[in-house]
């Protein structure tokens, strides 16, 4: 059997039709779900063989009470299942008519209506498919119509078009989470027009869909209307728990994010300050031994070497410190702007020229003019050019090397620095992101600085999307490797940013 309806169908129009109709409420799809479930309830316990005529989304959560009535009642009842048929692959909102009722906290599913216990499954004897034209009103509705000799009901949600024009679209965007108007009934007059509207509506016209002596009762019996009730009760406090379990759990999560951000903050603020103390240990020291009255010259000396050294670290310490602090601050505001790395890198490396020549190291760059221009945070890029290279330089003995050069793969720019210093063990790679995190040689040895640098390196590489890899071997040298995308595959996010 193939039916079809007109595109002007509404069960909603029809509904509102009639002489004082019922007042729809304002309602979230969660009492629709349970207003659904408390009539399958209801025609399951009575085994009331009925005729349903449903445009339900096609979510599991939705037809798997449909197949549960069907599964139940059996071969005398007959489902006939609204569906709209798509528009080839334009995704306009949703060809499967979901738009009269969605999911909601604690009723949402992501399973196709294509599961084999769905009542809309070919195999289903007792199951007629109705189909919609795309452009059908019935596309923001949804319903369930149950007619029986002993019971007739009506469950309509019906979505109203708010509309808000987009900018650069000039489409209509609907809100998914806006409140549907819900009617339920078991209005006699109510239901027969409604059966009437549908009977006219058939293309083309065929024979009657219910027998010509099917009366739809005026109202159910007490007893039925007891029952339906209780369990629509039962389902609403059901579906209420489902509800308020989702939101404790994500409470939770958000209670458990927080202190972990707490967590950090006190282990932040303790490593500052026991970053903070160690210069400080190390100048009274010093200063102490330079009161001793049979204090040699030699050792004068390096006390003096050594206050004024850690002197130095301790202002590192500050200046790193607060420039991190200012950029975690200043971050998620600061624009991005398109960068050459042929603009940046010559003038950085020049710099450090004369300090590469000071320690014998050769270093080089190689960075092709053509290269596409890459995103960074504004000012960013120079940055992590200068941390980058000072690190190299700083960790590489008298007469290595260091090399700068940039390539493209894919759709992103490369830009590596490379060197023949101490290297990095594998063991203390992922911790050199860490803040205060200094690399130190078997010897002991105190490369001094703040411990920042790279940190300050990774958090503006993420702001721009933008990654950092390390390879690296003790004795033989390390690659950093920055990725960024390149102008012409900007990701959606900085896309979208920026627009």
């Amino acid at each position: 059997m193939n039916v079809s309806l007109a595109k002007d169908l509404s069960v909603y129009q029809l509904v509102m039709g009639v002489q004082v109709p019922p007042k729809p409420l304002s309602l979230s799809p969660a009492t629709l779900l349970s207003l659904v479930r408390a009539q399958i309830d209801l025609l399951i316990e009575q085994q009331i063989a009925a005729t349903l005529w449903v445009k339900l989304p096609p979510e599991k959560i939705w037809q798997s009470e449909l197949a549960r009535y069907q599964s139940s009642v059996g071969a005398s009842s007959f489902i006939y299942t609204c569906q709209i048929q798509e528009r080839g692959k334009e995704g306009d909102e949703g060809a499967g008519g979901d738009e009269g009722a969605g999911g909601d906290e604690g009723v949402r599913s992501s399973s196709s209506p294509s599961s084999p216990s769905s009542p809309s499954s070919p195999s289903s004897p007792h199951h007629v498919p109705v189909h919609l034209p795309p452009d059908t009103q019935l596309r923001r509705e949804n319903f369930l119509m149950v007619l029986s000799p002993q019971f007739c009901s009506l469950i309509l949600a019906h979505r109203p078009l708010k509309k808000r024009k987009n900018q650069t679209s000039g489409k209509v965007n609907t809100h998914k989470n806006q409140p549907l108007l819900i009617i339920t009934t078991i209005e006699g007059r109510v239901i027969q027009q409604v059966l009437d509207g549908i009977q006219k509506a058939i293309v083309p016209e065929s024979s009657p869909i219910l027998p010509a002596s099917f009366i739809c009762p005026t109202a159910p019996q007490a007893a039925l209307m007891n029952q339906l009730l209780a369990k629509q009760l039962l389902r609403q406090d059901e579906i209420n728990r489902q509800i308020v379990t989702v939101r404790t759990t994500k409470l939770q999560e958000q209670n458990q994010q927080l202190y972990n951000k707490e967590q950090l903050k006190d282990e932040y603020l303790n490593n500052i300050c026991q970053e903070l103390r160690t210069p400080l240990t190390h100048i009274k020291t010093a200063l102490s031994l330079l009161n001793s009255p049979n204090l040699k010259p030699s050792q004068r000396q390096r006390y003096l070497q050594m206050v004024n050294t850690q002197c130095d670290h301790q202002n590192s310490l500050i200046t790193g410190l607060l420039e991190l602090v200012q950029l975690e601050r200043n971050l998620d505001g600061t624009t991005l702007e398109s960068v050459r790395l042929s603009d940046i890198v010559p003038g950085v490396v020049s710099t450090y020229q004369p300090l590469a020549q000071e320690k014998g190291i050769m270093l080089a760059y190689t960075i092709p003019s053509e290269l596409p221009s890459v995103w960074c945070v504004s000012g960013g890029l120079r940055q992590i050019v200068i941390n980058l290279l000072h690190n190299s330089i700083k960790f590489t003995p008298n007469g290595g090397q260091v090399w700068v050069r940039a390539r493209t793969q894919g759709d992103s720019v490369l830009l590596e620095f490379r060197d023949t210093g101490i290297g990095i063990a594998e063991n203390e790679i992922p911790k050199i992101f860490d803040r205060f995190y200094r690399v130190r040689t078997a010897a002991t040895e105190d490369y001094g600085g703040a411990g920042l640098g790279l940190t300050i390196v990774q958090q503006l590489l993420l702001r721009c999307s933008g990654s950092i890899s390390v390879k690296s071997k003790l004795s033989e040298g390390s690659t950093f490797t920055v990725q960024l995308a390149s102008i012409g595959n900007i990701p959606r996010a900085i896309a979208t940013e920026n627009e």
